[in-house]
């Protein structure tokens, strides 16, 4: 079974400060980044079921900034964060 990369963001090398310290450009791309196939082709990652990325954490995540996103979207989901992102949902989706 081949290893799905680390996000850079969760590597050993990363500091606890940095991990607590959510990187704000990266929650916007999850609020504004479409999915761009599969059957919730379209919808911003942030919306995508639980279920669906639980999947990908399961079968292996996509390679790219695309796994990078999913695979933090699957520790916002997993940890109960969703609430965080109500307000960047309101900026930039008038």
């Amino acid at each position: 079974m081949s290893e799905t990369p680390v996000p850079e963001a969760l590597s050993p090398e990363t500091t606890a400060a940095e991990t607590l310290s959510p990187d704000p450009g990266t929650m916007i791309k999850l609020v504004k980044t479409p999915m761009p196939f599969g059957k919730y082709k379209g919808w911003m990652l942030i919306d995508l079921p639980e279920p669906y990325v639980v999947w990908f954490h399961a079968n292996g995540f996509p390679s790219g900034e695309l796994g990078n996103l999913l695979h933090m979207l699957y520790e916002v989901k997993l940890n109960g964060l969703e609430y965080l992102f109500k307000p960047l949902r309101k900026k930039n989706n008038p």
